[in-house]
Protein backbone atom coordinates (compact mmCIF):
# COMPACT_ATOMS: atom_id res chain seq x y z
CA UNK A 1 0.00 0.00 0.00
CA UNK A 2 1.24 3.51 -1.20
CA UNK A 3 2.41 5.93 1.94
CA UNK A 4 -0.41 8.63 2.23
CA UNK A 5 2.37 11.47 1.97
CA UNK A 6 4.28 9.87 -0.55
CA UNK A 7 3.39 12.39 -3.28
CA UNK A 8 3.48 15.04 -0.56
CA UNK A 9 6.95 14.53 0.10
CA UNK A 10 7.63 14.01 -4.07
CA UNK A 11 6.20 17.53 -4.60
CA UNK A 12 7.95 18.93 -2.10
CA UNK A 13 11.40 17.97 -3.13
CA UNK A 14 10.72 18.84 -6.56
CA UNK A 15 9.71 22.46 -4.73
CA UNK A 16 13.17 22.20 -3.39
CA UNK A 17 14.76 21.31 -6.61
CA UNK A 18 13.75 24.25 -8.67
CA UNK A 19 13.81 26.79 -6.34
CA UNK A 20 17.66 25.95 -5.97
CA UNK A 21 17.54 25.96 -9.93
CA UNK A 22 15.89 29.36 -9.73
CA UNK A 23 18.16 30.44 -7.30
CA UNK A 24 21.37 29.71 -9.28
CA UNK A 25 20.12 30.58 -12.07
CA UNK A 26 19.60 34.37 -10.05
CA UNK A 27 22.94 34.15 -9.09
CA UNK A 28 24.65 33.48 -12.65
CA UNK A 29 22.16 36.80 -13.72
CA UNK A 30 23.28 38.93 -11.15
CA UNK A 31 27.00 38.28 -12.31
CA UNK A 32 26.44 38.15 -15.69
CA UNK A 33 29.07 40.91 -15.80
CA UNK A 34 31.45 39.71 -12.88
CA UNK A 35 35.28 39.27 -14.14
CA UNK A 36 36.04 35.65 -13.74
CA UNK A 37 32.61 34.85 -12.86
CA UNK A 38 31.92 30.83 -14.31
CA UNK A 39 28.39 30.18 -15.11
CA UNK A 40 26.94 27.40 -12.52
CA UNK A 41 24.67 25.21 -12.73
CA UNK A 42 22.33 22.67 -10.20
CA UNK A 43 23.04 18.57 -11.09
CA UNK A 44 19.43 17.31 -10.78
CA UNK A 45 19.20 13.56 -10.30
CA UNK A 46 16.50 11.19 -9.84
CA UNK A 47 15.89 10.61 -5.97
CA UNK A 48 16.34 7.25 -4.48
CA UNK A 49 12.52 4.78 -5.71
CA UNK A 50 11.11 2.71 -3.39
CA UNK A 51 9.41 -0.10 -3.16
CA UNK A 52 5.72 -0.11 -2.06
CA UNK A 53 5.27 -0.38 1.67
CA UNK A 54 3.78 -4.00 2.51
CA UNK A 55 4.08 -6.61 5.43
CA UNK A 56 5.43 -8.19 2.87
CA UNK A 57 6.97 -8.43 -0.71
CA UNK A 58 4.64 -6.32 -2.41
CA UNK A 59 2.40 -7.52 -5.65
CA UNK A 60 2.45 -4.35 -7.48
CA UNK A 61 4.85 -4.26 -10.14
CA UNK A 62 8.01 -1.91 -10.73
CA UNK A 63 9.22 0.53 -7.83
CA UNK A 64 7.66 4.15 -6.31
CA UNK A 65 9.77 7.22 -7.89
CA UNK A 66 10.29 9.93 -4.98
CA UNK A 67 10.93 12.33 -7.47
CA UNK A 68 13.75 14.68 -7.86
CA UNK A 69 16.44 15.91 -5.97
CA UNK A 70 20.03 17.96 -6.92
CA UNK A 71 23.01 16.33 -6.36
CA UNK A 72 25.67 19.50 -6.67
CA UNK A 73 25.73 22.87 -7.68
CA UNK A 74 28.80 23.37 -9.75
CA UNK A 75 30.80 26.12 -12.18
CA UNK A 76 31.29 25.24 -15.84
CA UNK A 77 35.31 25.85 -16.79
CA UNK A 78 37.60 24.04 -19.06
CA UNK A 79 40.79 23.72 -17.32
CA UNK A 80 42.64 23.54 -20.83
CA UNK A 81 41.61 27.12 -21.91
CA UNK A 82 42.65 28.45 -18.57
CA UNK A 83 46.23 27.27 -18.94
CA UNK A 84 45.85 28.05 -22.44
CA UNK A 85 45.49 31.54 -21.71
CA UNK A 86 47.71 32.22 -18.98
CA UNK A 87 50.76 30.72 -21.47
CA UNK A 88 49.51 33.29 -23.96
CA UNK A 89 48.78 35.92 -22.06
CA UNK A 90 52.42 36.04 -20.37
CA UNK A 91 53.70 36.93 -23.86
CA UNK A 92 51.20 39.80 -24.30
CA UNK A 93 52.15 41.30 -20.92
CA UNK A 94 56.08 41.09 -22.16
CA UNK A 95 55.17 42.83 -25.52
CA UNK A 96 52.93 45.53 -24.05
CA UNK A 97 55.56 46.75 -21.71
CA UNK A 98 58.55 47.01 -24.51
CA UNK A 99 55.86 48.30 -26.87
CA UNK A 100 55.43 51.17 -23.94
CA UNK A 101 59.33 51.48 -23.81
CA UNK A 102 59.94 51.90 -26.95
CA UNK A 103 56.98 54.41 -27.90
CA UNK A 104 58.82 56.53 -24.54
CA UNK A 105 62.10 56.33 -26.37
CA UNK A 106 60.71 57.38 -29.47
CA UNK A 107 59.22 60.51 -27.36
CA UNK A 108 62.86 60.83 -26.37
CA UNK A 109 64.86 60.85 -29.44
CA UNK A 110 62.16 63.17 -31.10
CA UNK A 111 62.77 62.71 -34.91
CA UNK A 112 62.03 63.55 -37.20
CA UNK A 113 61.61 67.33 -35.46
CA UNK A 114 62.43 70.91 -35.77
CA UNK A 115 63.76 70.56 -31.79
CA UNK A 116 65.21 67.88 -31.89
CA UNK A 117 69.36 66.73 -32.05
CA UNK A 118 69.64 66.50 -34.92
CA UNK A 119 68.60 69.88 -36.02
CA UNK A 120 71.07 70.88 -32.79
CA UNK A 121 73.60 69.74 -34.13
CA UNK A 122 72.79 71.58 -37.78
CA UNK A 123 72.91 74.58 -36.22
CA UNK A 124 75.87 73.92 -34.32
CA UNK A 125 77.87 73.00 -37.98
CA UNK A 126 76.25 76.00 -39.60
CA UNK A 127 77.72 78.68 -36.92
CA UNK A 128 80.79 77.17 -37.44
CA UNK A 129 80.01 78.02 -41.31
CA UNK A 130 79.04 81.55 -40.31
CA UNK A 131 82.00 81.91 -38.75
CA UNK A 132 84.50 81.01 -41.19
CA UNK A 133 83.19 84.43 -43.56
CA UNK A 134 84.41 86.38 -40.88
CA UNK A 135 86.92 84.73 -37.74
CA UNK A 136 87.45 88.08 -36.51
CA UNK A 137 83.57 89.01 -35.88
CA UNK A 138 82.49 88.59 -31.47
CA UNK A 139 79.11 87.82 -32.74
CA UNK A 140 80.02 84.94 -34.83
CA UNK A 141 82.34 83.68 -31.97
CA UNK A 142 79.32 83.91 -29.51
CA UNK A 143 77.12 82.03 -31.51
CA UNK A 144 79.59 78.88 -31.79
CA UNK A 145 79.28 79.06 -27.96
CA UNK A 146 75.64 79.43 -28.07
CA UNK A 147 74.84 76.58 -30.00
CA UNK A 148 78.11 74.69 -28.65
CA UNK A 149 76.39 74.77 -25.07
CA UNK A 150 72.70 74.33 -26.83
CA UNK A 151 74.57 70.77 -28.03
CA UNK A 152 75.62 70.30 -24.47
CA UNK A 153 72.47 70.69 -23.10
CA UNK A 154 70.37 68.70 -25.87
CA UNK A 155 72.86 65.70 -24.59
CA UNK A 156 72.22 66.06 -21.20
CA UNK A 157 69.04 66.49 -21.34
CA UNK A 158 68.37 63.19 -23.53
CA UNK A 159 70.49 61.43 -21.35
CA UNK A 160 68.92 62.43 -17.93
CA UNK A 161 65.76 61.36 -19.93
CA UNK A 162 66.85 58.32 -21.01
CA UNK A 163 68.32 57.53 -17.14
CA UNK A 164 65.19 58.67 -15.76
CA UNK A 165 63.22 55.79 -17.60
CA UNK A 166 65.82 53.13 -16.53
CA UNK A 167 64.85 54.04 -13.38
CA UNK A 168 61.45 54.48 -13.59
CA UNK A 169 61.69 50.77 -14.80
CA UNK A 170 63.79 49.69 -11.98
CA UNK A 171 60.76 51.27 -9.90
CA UNK A 172 58.11 49.24 -11.69
CA UNK A 173 59.82 45.79 -11.45
CA UNK A 174 59.98 46.39 -7.54
CA UNK A 175 56.71 47.59 -7.98
CA UNK A 176 55.38 44.34 -9.63
CA UNK A 177 57.54 42.42 -6.94
CA UNK A 178 54.76 43.79 -4.44
CA UNK A 179 51.98 43.02 -6.64
CA UNK A 180 53.11 39.32 -7.35
CA UNK A 181 53.57 38.65 -3.37
CA UNK A 182 50.10 40.40 -2.40
CA UNK A 183 48.38 37.78 -5.65
CA UNK A 184 50.23 35.21 -3.65
CA UNK A 185 48.95 35.97 -0.25
CA UNK A 186 45.35 35.90 -1.92
CA UNK A 187 45.79 32.96 -3.41
CA UNK A 188 47.59 31.07 -0.28
CA UNK A 189 44.48 32.31 1.90
CA UNK A 190 41.73 31.05 -0.67
CA UNK A 191 43.55 27.39 -0.84
CA UNK A 192 42.76 27.42 2.94
CA UNK A 193 38.79 28.63 2.26
CA UNK A 194 38.28 26.33 -0.47
CA UNK A 195 39.60 23.32 1.19
CA UNK A 196 37.79 24.20 4.56
CA UNK A 197 34.58 24.67 2.54
CA UNK A 198 35.07 21.40 0.46
CA UNK A 199 36.05 19.30 2.97
CA UNK A 200 32.37 19.16 3.94
CA UNK A 201 31.61 18.18 0.72
CA UNK A 202 30.38 21.76 -1.24
CA UNK A 203 32.07 23.00 -3.89
CA UNK A 204 33.23 26.41 -2.97
CA UNK A 205 32.55 27.76 -6.85
CA UNK A 206 32.23 31.52 -6.18
CA UNK A 207 35.79 31.15 -4.60
CA UNK A 208 37.36 28.92 -7.24
CA UNK A 209 36.63 31.67 -9.87
CA UNK A 210 38.54 34.52 -7.50
CA UNK A 211 41.48 32.55 -7.38
CA UNK A 212 41.22 31.94 -10.78
CA UNK A 213 40.87 35.62 -11.74
CA UNK A 214 44.10 36.10 -9.44
CA UNK A 215 46.49 33.73 -11.64
CA UNK A 216 44.92 35.10 -14.63
CA UNK A 217 46.63 38.45 -13.22
CA UNK A 218 49.47 36.83 -11.88
CA UNK A 219 50.19 35.26 -16.15
CA UNK A 220 50.47 38.71 -17.39
CA UNK A 221 53.39 39.69 -14.84
CA UNK A 222 55.35 36.70 -15.16
CA UNK A 223 55.09 32.95 -16.77
CA UNK A 224 52.99 30.82 -14.65
CA UNK A 225 52.78 27.56 -13.71
CA UNK A 226 49.72 26.20 -11.29
CA UNK A 227 49.15 22.66 -10.62
CA UNK A 228 46.44 21.86 -8.04
CA UNK A 229 46.71 19.43 -5.25
CA UNK A 230 44.47 18.51 -2.57
CA UNK A 231 45.83 21.54 -0.44
CA UNK A 232 44.52 23.80 -3.81
CA UNK A 233 46.87 25.53 -6.22
CA UNK A 234 50.59 25.28 -6.11
CA UNK A 235 52.08 28.55 -7.95
CA UNK A 236 55.71 29.73 -9.28
CA UNK A 237 56.55 32.28 -11.87
CA UNK A 238 59.85 31.77 -13.66
CA UNK A 239 60.74 28.81 -11.51
CA UNK A 240 60.37 30.65 -8.48
CA UNK A 241 57.71 28.43 -6.24
CA UNK A 242 55.30 31.27 -4.88
CA UNK A 243 52.52 29.37 -3.45
CA UNK A 244 52.52 25.35 -1.96
CA UNK A 245 49.08 24.71 -0.46
CA UNK A 246 48.40 27.65 2.25
CA UNK A 247 51.44 28.95 2.34
CA UNK A 248 53.01 31.75 0.44
CA UNK A 249 56.73 32.69 -0.18
CA UNK A 250 57.48 36.51 -0.46
CA UNK A 251 59.82 37.81 -3.48
CA UNK A 252 61.46 40.89 -3.90
CA UNK A 253 63.32 42.78 -6.78
CA UNK A 254 66.35 41.30 -6.85
CA UNK A 255 64.60 37.53 -6.85
CA UNK A 256 63.17 38.46 -10.30
CA UNK A 257 66.15 39.86 -11.83
CA UNK A 258 67.83 36.91 -11.10
CA UNK A 259 65.40 34.56 -12.59
CA UNK A 260 65.91 36.54 -15.54
CA UNK A 261 69.39 36.55 -15.65
CA UNK A 262 69.31 32.15 -15.42
CA UNK A 263 66.99 32.33 -18.10
CA UNK A 264 63.30 30.96 -16.12
CA UNK A 265 61.94 34.04 -16.09
CA UNK A 266 60.96 34.24 -19.93
CA UNK A 267 58.43 36.19 -20.27
CA UNK A 268 55.68 38.29 -18.49
CA UNK A 269 55.08 42.65 -17.90
CA UNK A 270 58.10 41.73 -15.41
CA UNK A 271 60.36 40.38 -18.16
CA UNK A 272 59.25 43.13 -20.39
CA UNK A 273 60.58 45.85 -18.09
CA UNK A 274 63.93 43.91 -17.35
CA UNK A 275 64.62 43.32 -20.80
CA UNK A 276 63.33 46.96 -21.80
CA UNK A 277 65.76 48.31 -19.01
CA UNK A 278 69.15 46.21 -19.30
CA UNK A 279 68.34 46.28 -23.34
CA UNK A 280 66.94 48.88 -25.28
CA UNK A 281 67.23 51.69 -22.71
CA UNK A 282 70.78 50.72 -22.20
CA UNK A 283 71.79 50.48 -26.03
CA UNK A 284 70.69 53.56 -26.42
CA UNK A 285 72.47 55.48 -23.20
CA UNK A 286 75.47 53.70 -24.85
CA UNK A 287 75.24 54.73 -27.87
CA UNK A 288 74.24 58.34 -27.18
CA UNK A 289 77.48 58.20 -25.28
CA UNK A 290 79.06 56.87 -28.00
CA UNK A 291 78.06 59.65 -30.07
CA UNK A 292 79.02 62.32 -27.58
CA UNK A 293 82.12 60.81 -26.74
CA UNK A 294 83.03 60.89 -30.71
CA UNK A 295 81.94 64.67 -31.81
CA UNK A 296 85.01 65.52 -29.29
CA UNK A 297 87.37 62.57 -29.60
CA UNK A 298 86.43 59.64 -32.26
CA UNK A 299 88.98 59.15 -35.20
CA UNK A 300 88.37 61.57 -38.26
CA UNK A 301 90.84 61.99 -41.55
CA UNK A 302 91.63 65.40 -42.77
CA UNK A 303 93.62 67.10 -44.55
CA UNK A 304 95.41 70.39 -43.46
CA UNK A 305 96.10 72.85 -46.33
CA UNK A 306 99.69 73.94 -47.40
CA UNK A 307 100.81 76.63 -45.58
CA UNK A 308 99.25 75.72 -42.13
CA UNK A 309 101.39 76.27 -39.11
CA UNK A 310 101.72 73.85 -36.82
CA UNK A 311 101.96 74.41 -33.02
CA UNK A 312 105.23 74.34 -31.31
CA UNK A 313 105.76 70.80 -30.29
CA UNK A 314 103.17 69.25 -32.26
CA UNK A 315 104.39 67.15 -35.34
CA UNK A 316 102.06 65.46 -37.23
CA UNK A 317 103.15 62.31 -39.93
CA UNK A 318 106.56 63.39 -38.79
CA UNK A 319 105.82 67.04 -39.91
CA UNK A 320 106.22 69.95 -37.96
CA UNK A 321 106.29 73.98 -38.15
CA UNK A 322 104.50 74.85 -41.85
CA UNK A 323 103.35 72.89 -43.89
CA UNK A 324 104.90 72.94 -47.63
CA UNK A 325 101.90 71.14 -48.77
CA UNK A 326 98.76 69.37 -47.80
CA UNK A 327 98.80 66.93 -45.49
CA UNK A 328 96.21 64.03 -44.96
CA UNK A 329 96.40 63.33 -41.18
CA UNK A 330 94.30 61.25 -38.39
CA UNK A 331 93.52 62.70 -35.11
CA UNK A 332 91.42 62.84 -32.35
CA UNK A 333 87.74 64.19 -33.08
CA UNK A 334 86.71 68.10 -32.84
CA UNK A 335 88.88 68.58 -30.04
CA UNK A 336 92.19 67.60 -31.12
CA UNK A 337 91.75 69.68 -34.05
CA UNK A 338 90.72 72.53 -32.47
CA UNK A 339 94.18 72.64 -30.31
CA UNK A 340 95.99 72.62 -33.92
CA UNK A 341 94.31 76.59 -34.30
CA UNK A 342 95.12 79.68 -33.14
CA UNK A 343 92.65 82.12 -31.08
CA UNK A 344 92.27 85.91 -31.84
CA UNK A 345 94.10 86.41 -28.05
CA UNK A 346 97.90 88.11 -28.00
CA UNK A 347 100.41 86.79 -27.42
CA UNK A 348 99.80 83.69 -29.76
CA UNK A 349 97.89 80.91 -27.79
CA UNK A 350 96.31 77.88 -29.54
CA UNK A 351 92.86 76.39 -29.10
CA UNK A 352 91.88 73.91 -26.11
CA UNK A 353 89.72 71.10 -25.86
CA UNK A 354 86.56 72.09 -26.97
CA UNK A 355 84.14 69.90 -25.25
CA UNK A 356 84.90 68.49 -21.86
CA UNK A 357 83.83 66.08 -19.00
CA UNK A 358 81.17 68.53 -17.38
CA UNK A 359 82.09 66.39 -14.27
CA UNK A 360 85.73 66.10 -13.95
CA UNK A 361 85.64 62.00 -14.82
CA UNK A 362 87.79 62.49 -18.02
CA UNK A 363 85.67 60.41 -20.05
CA UNK A 364 83.03 62.19 -22.36
CA UNK A 365 79.59 60.75 -22.33
CA UNK A 366 76.37 62.70 -23.27
CA UNK A 367 75.27 62.62 -19.36
CA UNK A 368 78.72 65.04 -18.58
CA UNK A 369 79.00 66.19 -22.06
CA UNK A 370 79.56 70.37 -21.69
CA UNK A 371 81.41 73.25 -23.33
CA UNK A 372 84.89 73.82 -21.99
CA UNK A 373 84.33 76.33 -19.30
CA UNK A 374 87.83 78.37 -20.80
CA UNK A 375 85.31 78.94 -23.89
CA UNK A 376 81.91 79.55 -22.20
CA UNK A 377 83.95 82.43 -20.19
CA UNK A 378 85.53 83.95 -23.47
CA UNK A 379 84.64 83.47 -26.87
CA UNK A 380 88.10 84.91 -28.38
CA UNK A 381 89.42 81.86 -27.11
CA UNK A 382 87.90 80.08 -30.29
CA UNK A 383 90.66 79.24 -32.29
CA UNK A 384 89.22 79.81 -36.11
CA UNK A 385 92.72 80.21 -37.74
CA UNK A 386 95.61 77.83 -38.75
CA UNK A 387 98.18 80.59 -39.81
CA UNK A 388 100.95 82.80 -37.75
CA UNK A 389 103.20 85.14 -39.21
CA UNK A 390 106.40 86.85 -38.24
CA UNK A 391 105.54 90.69 -36.46
CA UNK A 392 109.05 91.70 -37.13
CA UNK A 393 110.30 91.30 -34.22
CA UNK A 394 110.82 87.58 -33.94
CA UNK A 395 107.79 87.10 -32.29
CA UNK A 396 104.68 85.16 -33.90
CA UNK A 397 101.53 86.48 -34.26
CA UNK A 398 98.29 84.43 -35.29
CA UNK A 399 96.58 86.09 -38.69
CA UNK A 400 93.26 86.69 -37.42
CA UNK A 401 91.82 86.91 -40.58
CA UNK A 402 92.76 83.25 -41.53
CA UNK A 403 89.39 81.06 -41.59
CA UNK A 404 90.82 77.92 -42.43
CA UNK A 405 90.31 76.24 -38.91
CA UNK A 406 86.65 77.39 -38.62
CA UNK A 407 86.12 76.35 -42.84
CA UNK A 408 87.70 72.41 -41.32
CA UNK A 409 85.27 72.25 -38.51
CA UNK A 410 82.27 73.02 -40.50
CA UNK A 411 82.95 70.52 -42.85
CA UNK A 412 83.04 68.01 -40.18
CA UNK A 413 79.46 67.93 -40.49
CA UNK A 414 80.38 65.91 -44.10
CA UNK A 415 83.38 64.04 -42.20
CA UNK A 416 83.24 60.29 -41.38
CA UNK A 417 84.11 59.53 -37.86
CA UNK A 418 85.42 56.33 -36.33
CA UNK A 419 82.57 54.98 -34.30
CA UNK A 420 83.21 52.99 -31.00
CA UNK A 421 80.54 51.27 -29.17
CA UNK A 422 81.02 51.69 -25.61
CA UNK A 423 79.28 49.92 -22.95
CA UNK A 424 80.22 46.31 -23.82
CA UNK A 425 77.85 47.19 -26.57
CA UNK A 426 78.69 47.34 -30.46
CA UNK A 427 78.41 51.07 -32.36
CA UNK A 428 75.14 50.57 -35.13
CA UNK A 429 77.61 52.07 -37.28
CA UNK A 430 81.48 51.62 -36.93
CA UNK A 431 82.31 54.81 -39.88
CA UNK A 432 80.19 57.34 -41.18
CA UNK A 433 79.37 60.94 -40.40
CA UNK A 434 77.71 61.94 -37.26
CA UNK A 435 74.28 62.46 -39.20
CA UNK A 436 74.71 58.74 -40.54
CA UNK A 437 75.51 57.45 -36.71
CA UNK A 438 72.71 59.22 -35.74
CA UNK A 439 70.69 58.38 -38.64
CA UNK A 440 71.18 55.12 -37.44
CA UNK A 441 69.80 55.32 -34.23
CA UNK A 442 66.67 56.49 -35.19
CA UNK A 443 66.09 53.64 -37.65
CA UNK A 444 67.01 51.26 -35.61
CA UNK A 445 64.50 52.83 -32.79
CA UNK A 446 61.91 52.73 -35.76
CA UNK A 447 62.20 48.85 -36.47
CA UNK A 448 62.14 47.96 -32.89
CA UNK A 449 59.07 50.14 -31.64
CA UNK A 450 57.53 48.33 -35.25
CA UNK A 451 58.36 44.90 -34.39
CA UNK A 452 57.15 45.49 -30.73
CA UNK A 453 54.23 47.27 -32.15
CA UNK A 454 53.32 43.87 -34.39
CA UNK A 455 53.79 41.06 -31.64
CA UNK A 456 51.84 43.02 -29.23
CA UNK A 457 48.79 43.32 -31.71
CA UNK A 458 49.07 39.75 -33.23
CA UNK A 459 49.50 38.70 -29.16
CA UNK A 460 46.53 40.42 -28.17
CA UNK A 461 45.08 38.83 -31.16
CA UNK A 462 45.28 35.58 -29.84
CA UNK A 463 44.41 36.61 -26.15
CA UNK A 464 41.44 37.51 -27.26
CA UNK A 465 40.29 34.66 -29.03
CA UNK A 466 41.43 32.47 -26.17
CA UNK A 467 39.26 34.78 -23.52
CA UNK A 468 36.70 34.32 -26.26
CA UNK A 469 36.93 30.69 -26.27
CA UNK A 470 36.72 30.89 -22.34
CA UNK A 471 33.99 32.92 -22.63
CA UNK A 472 31.52 30.94 -24.91
CA UNK A 473 32.01 27.71 -22.27
CA UNK A 474 31.85 29.64 -18.93
CA UNK A 475 30.65 33.14 -19.56
CA UNK A 476 27.03 33.99 -18.53
CA UNK A 477 24.30 34.12 -21.34
CA UNK A 478 21.53 36.20 -20.44
CA UNK A 479 19.36 34.60 -23.08
CA UNK A 480 19.89 31.23 -21.68
CA UNK A 481 19.55 32.14 -18.20
CA UNK A 482 16.45 33.39 -19.26
CA UNK A 483 15.07 30.60 -20.88
CA UNK A 484 16.57 28.62 -17.86
CA UNK A 485 14.18 30.74 -15.39
CA UNK A 486 10.73 30.15 -17.17
CA UNK A 487 11.69 26.14 -17.36
CA UNK A 488 12.32 25.91 -13.47
CA UNK A 489 9.44 28.51 -13.22
CA UNK A 490 6.79 26.17 -14.73
CA UNK A 491 8.41 23.18 -12.95
CA UNK A 492 7.76 24.75 -9.66
CA UNK A 493 4.61 26.08 -10.54
CA UNK A 494 3.45 22.71 -11.53
CA UNK A 495 5.27 21.28 -8.42
CA UNK A 496 3.12 23.23 -6.58
CA UNK A 497 -0.05 22.66 -8.06
CA UNK A 498 0.76 18.64 -7.59
CA UNK A 499 0.87 19.28 -3.50
CA UNK A 500 -2.21 21.84 -3.88
CA UNK A 501 -3.73 18.42 -5.42
CA UNK A 502 -2.60 16.40 -2.72
CA UNK A 503 -3.51 18.58 -0.23
CA UNK A 504 -7.10 18.65 -1.41
CA UNK A 505 -7.10 14.61 -1.89
CA UNK A 506 -6.01 14.67 2.38
CA UNK A 507 -8.77 17.23 2.99
CA UNK A 508 -11.24 15.30 1.52
CA UNK A 509 -10.03 12.21 3.19
CA UNK A 510 -9.84 13.65 6.68
CA UNK A 511 -13.14 16.24 6.37
CA UNK A 512 -15.01 14.33 3.80
CA UNK A 513 -14.94 10.86 4.71
CA UNK A 514 -16.35 8.94 7.48
CA UNK A 515 -19.52 10.83 7.89
CA UNK A 516 -22.25 8.95 7.21
CA UNK A 517 -24.34 7.68 10.57
CA UNK A 518 -23.04 11.01 12.13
Amino acid sequence: MRSTFHTLETALRSLNTQQAALSTTGHNIANANTKGYSRQVVNMQTSIPIEAYGMTHSAIPGQLGTGVEFSSITRIREQFLDHQYWNENKSLGSWEVQLDTLQKLEGIVNEPSDTGLRSVLDKFWESWSILSNNPEDITGRKLVRENAIALANTFNLTSKQLTDLQNDLTQNIEVKATEINDIASSIADLNKQIQKIEGFGDNANDLRDQRDLLVDQLSKVANVTVQETPQGYDVAIGGITLVQGQTATAIDSAVLVGAYGSGDLGSGEVYGMIKSRDGYVADYINQLNTMANTIANGDITITLPEGSVLPDGVTLNGVSGTLTSDLTVTIKGLNELHKLGYTLSDPVQTGVDFFVAGDGSGTITAANFSLNSIIDADPNRIAASLRTEDDGSGNKKVIKGNNTLATLISQLRETKFRFQGTGGTNSVISNGTIDDYFTSIVGQLGVQSAEAERQQSNQQVIVDQVDVRRQSVSGVSLDEEMANMIKFQHAYNAAARVMTTVDELLDKIINGMGVVGR
